[in-house]
């Protein structure tokens, strides 16, 4: 196939997902203009339209190749630029003890949380979902393992529609937790970071305690961040392991990942100027946008439904095994 016959083929589904991404900024406009912040993201708002269209509507056969080219193409490509946003010397500058605190705590908790989801009954790949979106970061992590992991359409809406979910619970119970808990700015800070799911999120639980809380909160959660992509290479390492015939260089390092490292490295060196750095987190929050649009078009709501209550407890104790742990944390912790 010619590339222009190629073209012609996926610009339908992918006109269709830049449509949803469009009225998903709206809504999150809407959303900023009625109470100040954003809760739920752009990405819920994104593949709950493209989910409630393909569930009531559908969608004709000449826009499913542009739709996978979008959910799949388009996602790999916003991994890869998610490496700009991180810095290795941001995080180093937290400090030793802090690092090996976030690290345990956040393999501890994906252990955690897939022998919760497992013991609940859901299968593998949304177990695996699941626990990597409740210890890493949310939406973020889920759209980053499920290519490598060879999650379906549905099991990614599942999980992100409720990890979305409990993530806004979080941001609305936490700051009033900072007047009866007494804690300082700083723990509230460790305590934010280390629950809470999406770096918006963290802004709008850590603005309303102080700037000390907000920048102690951030960089907890890039420090989870950074976990993104050694976790995605163990997932691909174990799905390598239970298939040894699909054992190769490409499915060892996704393209992807190799990318997302290199983008990482070439910020911590100062190889990528601010102003770039800002265009590549910006241009990955629009492809991740798109990318979720165009999952939500290939998902039945019925589907979603089906596991929700399952996902939904599953999510809940994985939450409460996570804060528990980042309790711990702090108690290990001593600022000056």
């Amino acid at each position: 196939m010619s590339p222009s016959s190629r073209l012609l083929e996926i610009l339908p589904g992918i006109a269709a997902s830049v449509a949803i991404t469009i009225l998903a900024w709206g809504m999150v406009s809407l959303e900023k203009a009625v109470i100040g912040f954003e809760i739920i993201d752009g990405l819920v708002f994104a593949i709950l339209l493209g989910t409630m269209l393909q569930t009531f509507v559908g969608l004709p056969a000449r826009f499913h190749a542009g739709i996978a080219f979008s959910s799949k193409v388009l996602l790999e490509f916003a991994i890869l630029l998610l490496g700009a946003s991180v810095s290795i010397a941001t995080v180093a500058a937290a400090g030793t003890t802090m690092i090996v605190i976030v690290m345990g705590t956040v393999l501890l908790s994906l252990v955690t949380s897939y022998g919760i989801c497992r013991m609940l009954g859901l299968h593998d790949q949304l177990a695996t979902l699941v626990a990597c979106g409740n210890s890493i970061c949310g939406n973020s992590a889920i759209v980053a393992a499920a290519p490598v992991i060879g999650a379906r359409a549905d099991d990614v809406a599942s999980s992100i529609a409720f990890t979305a979910a409990l993530g806004i619970v979080v941001v609305l119970v936490l700051p009033p937790l900072f007047a009866v808990t007494h804690l300082t700015e700083w723990q509230y800070g460790v305590l934010a970071g280390m629950t809470v799911y999406a770096v918006p999120q963290v802004l709008a639980a850590t603005t309303p305690v102080g700037a000390v809380s907000v920048q102690v909160g951030t960089i907890v959660k890039l420090m989870r961040v950074l976990m993104l992509g050694p976790v995605v290479l163990l997932l691909q390492l174990k799905r390598d392991a239970e298939h040894p015939t699909q054992i190769s260089l490409a499915h060892l390092l996704p393209w992807f990942i190799v990318g997302f490292f290199a983008m990482m490295g070439l910020r911590s060196f100062d190889l990528i100027p601010p102003q770039a750095a800002t265009v590549a987190r910006e241009s990955s929050s629009v492809l991740t946008l798109v990318s979720m649009a165009a999952l939500g078009l290939s998902v039945n709501m019925r589907t979603v439904l089906a596991s929700g209550r399952r996902v939904l407890l599953a999510g809940v104790l994985s939450m409460l095994a996570l804060a528990f742990m980042s309790a711990i944390g702090l108690m290990i912790l001593h600022p000056n």
